[in-house]
Formats: structure tokens, sequence, C-alpha cells
């Protein structure tokens, strides 16, 4: 019996979840062995590319993973396998050859995104991305099996899957962690601590592709094939969904190498970043998955134009269950920031300096939050109908003001000197990126609009800034409750606190929904309660 969209996000949530505890344990073992220091600052310059290559190619709702799904899911075994294998050898040349040229050119490359960094850092972190340059190779490979998987009705295994890379990555710092030394060479510390975390870290993305192949078996789509066995038509079909994809769904990971870029003249500025966007990721990733991989096959099917009144219907309320969990999350980290950072990461090498940064950084990402979901929402309509060129137009557009924006923000350092009057330090990268986030979705909403009839965009419009002024309430709420609950200094007290009134600012944040009339707010109570649609 075909699985309900409840019981695949079920699937999808739990192993996310999973996930995802698993990557806030790595960032806790993390920040108490490296705090913002040269290894970890270096680690994040040196994972750009390895990373950018693992998120948009090897990740959950990466371009490859939507794209397989697309492809593959009409498929039957046999000609799942060869087409499996073609673009598998196609793709593994191309990352193949990149990975040897990352191999050779660290020093190159670590100096082009990160031209001040310190001398000390920069060494690390060209040690580091030679450790890691194969993942680039490994992320077609992990992509693929993950689309194909999905494709194929297996949803658990590809969620958990970076689970196991958090695992290795915690044991590896963890055990460095108890074992060093504070009075050894501070030079040296860094170097072997960063060493070992590149490391770790590339035998977790060796793992995440391992642990899928006994599945692909099971499911009659896994084979090793040299050639490339497949209809040249359905290849520069894949081609032509893949390639603009990539660059359109790479836009957040292109965005922080531009961010990088101009924050490498600040001390520490890459770990700060780090720290605190993963706050934001992990309950973003969990949403994210649970919503979005569900209703990309959804979209698929309702993509023929008598089915374009349903497929509305869908976006409007993908749409509201995003803009309702991404600006009540935004309005929790807005309004509890600081302690929010103190109990996740206040211990170890986490002194009060790394606090304060990243306690400021999270407020500039809880504003961004809601346009981060609602963007990935509306890029996964246009692969649902097969049109990927429109959002890989708009992500160029999206580049490049970023890159003005990342330069305006912080100042618009030149020869000349500053050239901007505004200068809001790291923030400002944070802010550029909310802003080019919010004009795509526009863009992309305002051509959605011509591509599908009745969309009602002043229905939309409506609905989210009622959400909005609501989050308001939900922020200064939460803030106040925060305030007036007195319980002596602890760990559980502080957890105690902010989970009370987080608590309250939700109850408080969906009653206010209701009596402002949000439109399909019952999609919340049926997207965890009951059937949402029916595959």
């Amino acid at each position: 019996m075909p699985k309900s969209i409840r019981e695949i996000a079920f699937v999808v949530s739990l192993g996310t979840l999973l996930s995802k505890f698993g990557g806030m344990a790595r960032q806790l073992v993390i920040a108490g062995a490296f705090g913002i220091t040269a290894a970890y600052d270096a680690y994040n310059y040196a994972y750009i590319i390895p990373g950018f290559f693992l998120v948009l190619l090897g990740g959950i709702n990466g371009p490859l993973h939507n794209s397989m799904v697309t492809l593959v899911a009409g498929k039957n075994k046999v000609e799942s396998r060869l087409f499996i294998s073609s673009i598998n050898n196609l793709l593994s040349i191309i990352l193949l050859i990149i990975s040897i040229f990352i191999l050779f050119s660290s020093d190159l490359l670590i100096n082009l995104v990160g031209p001040n960094l310190t001398a000390e850092t920069k060494e690390i972190a060209s040690y580091q991305l030679k450790i890691m340059s194969p993942i680039i190779f490994l992320s077609g490979l992990i992509g693929l099996s993950f689309g194909s998987l999905n494709a194929k009705k297996e949803f658990l295994i590809p969620s958990i899957a970076p689970l196991i890379s958090s695992l290795i990555i915690i044991i590896s710092v963890s055990n460095f962690w108890i074992n060093k030394e504070n009075s050894a060479d501070i030079y040296e510390l860094n170097l072997r601590g960063g060493i070992i975390l590149a490391k770790a870290t590339f035998i977790g993305a060796l793992s995440q592709y391992l642990i899928q192949i006994p599945f692909l078996i099971k499911k009659g789509i896994f084979t090793i094939s040299l050639s490339i066995q497949t209809k040249y038509s359905e290849l520069k079909r894949a081609w032509r969904m893949i390639a603009p994809a990539s660059l359109s769904s790479g836009m957040m990971q292109i965005n922080v190498l531009t961010d990088l870029f101009f924050a490498s003249k600040i001390v520490g500025a890459a770990a700060a970043l780090s720290y605190a966007n993963y706050l934001v990721q992990a309950p973003l990733g969990i949403i994210s998955n649970a919503i979005l991989i569900p209703l990309l096959p959804v979209f698929v099917r309702l993509r023929a134009r008598e089915n374009h009144l349903n497929l509305i219907k869908k976006i409007h309320q993908g749409l509201i269950i995003s803009s309702f969990s991404m600006v009540f999350l935004g309005s929790i980290f807005i309004s509890l920031s600081t302690p929010i950072v103190i109990l996740i990461y206040g211990r170890g090498s986490f002194n009060q300096n790394a606090i304060d940064v990243v306690s400021q950084l999270l407020i500039a990402y809880g504003i961004g939050m809601p346009f981060y979901l609602s963007r990935d929402l509306l890029v996964r309509v246009f692969y649902g109908v097969e049109d990927s060129k429109t959002p890989f137009k708009i992500s160029i557009i999206a580049i490049l003001l970023n890159l003005f924006f990342d330069w305006f923000l912080i100042g618009g350092t030149s020869p000349w000197g500053e050239l901007s009057p505004i200068n809001l330090g790291i923030n400002g990268l944070v802010y550029s990126t909310t802003f080019v986030n919010f004009f795509a979705c526009i863009l992309l909403l305002l051509k959605l609009n011509n591509k599908l009839d009745n969309l009602k965009l002043s229905k939309i419009v409506s609905q989210n800034l009622r959400i909005f002024f609501i989050g308001l309430i939900s922020c200064i709420s939460s803030f106040f409750i925060f305030k007036l609950i007195y319980l002596p200094y602890s760990f559980f007290n502080l957890l105690i606190k902010i989970l009370i009134s987080s608590g309250i600012s939700l109850i408080i944040f969906y009653f206010l929904a209701i009596i402002l009339k949000v439109d399909d707010i019952d999609s919340l109570n049926k997207f965890f309660k009951e059937k949402f649609i029916r595959l």
C-alpha cells in the first residue's frame, strides 16, 4: 500500500531529527574543543569547497537528490539501474577531475577564499583541504544514492546517514579534547586538532555512501558498470535538470562562500558564523525535510494543467506551514539568543566573547529564517513542473546581489578606504543573505504567478503579513516571560526557563493565528495528525 505523505513525513522527520541531534552533539564537542580558534576558523575555510559539493550534490533536498526523484520515480528496476549507472559514471569522471585539482591547488584556493587570513590559519586550512578533497568525488555518489532510494520509497536510511558522519567526528574530536595539553604550543595544537577534524570529516562522508550500498542492492538498483547504456535523450533531460538546479539550489552555499571571503579580515568570524548558522540549520533542516521531501512528488504529480487548482492549494498550504514554523522559530532565536547560545555552547573553550558574537549573529539569522524555507519551497515547485531554468536565472541575480550587499554592509572596503556608510561587521553578512532570499522569494512568486492561473498573490502576501505581525508579538512575549521567571543559575534551570517562555509564546502565537484568521491554519494540524494528501 502506498505511504501517505504524513507517514513519509514522519519517517523523514524521525531520521532527520536523529541526524540533527547527532549534528548538535557534534557542534557541542567542536565548540568545547576549539571555541573560536585558528583550528576551527581554518576548517570553515577548508570545508567551503568540499562542503559546497557535499551539501549541493550529496545532501537531502539537494538538486541531485530532487532531480533523481523526478527522473527515476517512474522507471522499473532495470531502467533505473542503467540510468543511475550512466549518470553516476559521467558525474564521477567530472568530480574526480575536480577532486584532483583541489588536492594539488589547496594553497591557491585558500588564498582565494580567505585572502585576509593569518599565515597560521591559511597553512592549517591548506592541510585540511588536501585531506577533505576526496569528499568532492564522494558527493556525487551520495546524492545519486539518496535520490534513487527516495524514488523507490526508501526514506529512513538517507535521512539518518548524516548521523554516522557526526558520530565519527564526535569520537575523533572528543579524543583530541580529552588528551590535548593546554600547555602545548598553540600552533601545533591547532594544527593537530585541525587535521584530526578534517580526517574525521572525510571518513564520515565515506561512511554516508557505504551505509547505503546494502539498501541499493536490496532495491535492485545498485550496479558497477563503466559503460553508459541509457539513451542520449534521457541523459540530456537529466543534465537539463541537474546543471541549472545545482546552481539555483546552491545559492545558499555560494552565498556562504562570498560571506567567508569578506569575513576573512575578521579573526574568528568564520567559526562564529558556523556556530550561529548551525543553530538555525538544525530546526530548519528538520522542518524543511518534513515539508519539502513529501511535497516534491506531489508537485510532480499535479503538474498537469487539469490539476493546477490542486497544485495551487498545496503551494498555499506549504507556504503557510513554512511561514508559521519559521516565523515562530525566528522569534524565539531573536528574543532568547543569548540564553540559547549559553545553553548550547557555553563551556570549554567557548568563552564570553564567543557567546556575545554568536548571540548577535543568531538574532540576524532569526530575522531571515522565514525567507530561507519559503525560497526552498518555491524552488521545489519549479522542479516539480520540470522548470529548473527559472530558479537558475533568479539564483544568478541573487548571487550577484549577495556579493554587492556583503561588500556594502561591512563598510565597502576598497583601495580608497571604506566607501559605504554602513559597517555592521559580520552581522552585515547575514543581513545581506536575508535580503537576497527575500528578493528571490518575490521573483519566484511573480514568475510562478505568470506560470499558474489563480495563484492569488495578494492572499499569500496578506496571510504572511499577519503571520509576521503575530511573530513580533510572540517575540516580545517570550523575551519578557524569560525575564520574569527567576531561577538560580544552572544548566537545567536555564533550559527550563527557555522551554517555559518558548512554550507560552507558542500558545500565544497559535491562538493569535486563529483570532486573526490565518487561512489554512488547520493544515498545521493535518500535517502532523492526519493525512496531508495521498500519494
